[in-house]
C-alpha cells in the first residue's frame, strides 16, 4: 500500500514537471521565432506579450554572474529531484506539497534549458528581425550563456504621484511591472503554496520523524 502511494506521488510530481516544462519552452520557442526583441503586442488592457530576455532569476532579478545563476541553478533543480524522490517514500506527505515542490523544481528547469541551451541554437538579430533556428554552435552565445526568455506582462494599473510627494512626486507608478515566463510562474505558484500552505512540511526533521514512525509501523 505504501509503495503504490509513493509511486502515485512520484507520477503526479512528474506530470506536473513535466507539462510546466513542455508548455514554457513551447510558448518561449514560439515567442522567440515570431516576436522580435522588445515586441509588445496587446492582448488584453491588463495583459500584453512582451518580448525581453534577461540573464537573471525569476522575474528579471539578477544574482551574480551569467554561470554563477546557471549553475545555482542546475545545482537547485537536482537537489530539488533528489528531495522529490525522497518525500515520495514518506508515507503522510500531502499530493499538494508534493505538486509545490514540482513547480518550483520544473519552473527552475524550464529556465536551465534557455541558459544551457538557447544561447547554442538561436540567432539573435536587431529588431525588427525575429530570431531563427540555426545549428548548435552557432548561435549568439556559448554553452551556460543563453538569455532567459520572458513574454507575461499584467500591466493592471497605473498612475502619477502628485507634485507634492517627496522623493516620488510626479512620477508614474505601475502595477505590475516585472515580465515574466510559465516557469516563473511555476516557481512563484510553488513557493506560494509551501509557504502558506506547507511550512510544517520544510526541514528535515520532518522527514526524521515520519521515517521514524515507519519504522516503529
Amino acid at each position: 500500500m505504501h509503495q503504490s502511494k509513493s509511486r502515485r506521488l512520484l507520477l503526479l510530481a512528474t506530470i506536473v514537471a513535466a507539462l510546466v516544462v513542455i508548455f514554457d519552452q513551447i510558448l518561449k520557442f514560439y515567442i522567440k521565432t515570431h516576436f522580435y526583441l522588445g515586441e509588445d503586442v496587446e492582448v488584453l488592457s491588463f495583459f500584453h506579450i512582451r518580448f525581453i530576455q534577461n540573464n537573471g532569476m525569476a522575474f528579471g532579478i539578477e544574482l551574480g554572474s551569467k554561470l554563477f545563476l546557471t549553475l545555482f541553478r542546475i545545482i537547485l533543480v537536482c537537489f530539488l529531484g533528489w528531495y522529490i524522490a525522497r518525500l515520495a517514500k514518506l508515507a503522510r506527505v500531502p499530493a499538494g506539497y508534493m505538486v509545490a515542490v514540482a513547480l518550483v523544481a520544473s519552473g527552475a528547469f524550464g529556465n536551465i534549458i534557455d541558459c544551457v541551451a538557447y544561447g547554442e541554437i538561436f540567432s539573435n538579430p536587431y529588431p525588427p528581425e525575429v530570431a531563427a533556428i540555426v545549428p548548435w554552435g552557432s548561435g549568439y552565445g556559448g554553452l551556460f550563456h543563453g538569455l532567459v526568455v520572458d513574454m507575461l506582462y499584467f500591466p493592471l494599473f497605473s498612475f502619477t504621484w502628485p507634485e507634492w510627494m517627496p522623493l516620488c512626486g510626479g512620477r508614474v507608478f505601475s502595477f505590475f511591472d516585472p515580465v515574466f515566463n510559465i516557469a516563473d510562474a511555476a516557481i512563484t505558484i510553488g513557493m506560494g503554496m509551501i509557504i502558506f500552505f506547507y511550512a510544517k512540511y520544510l526541514g528535515s526533521e520532518y522527514i526524521k520523524n515520519e521515517q521514524d514512525k515507519g519504522k516503529k509501523a
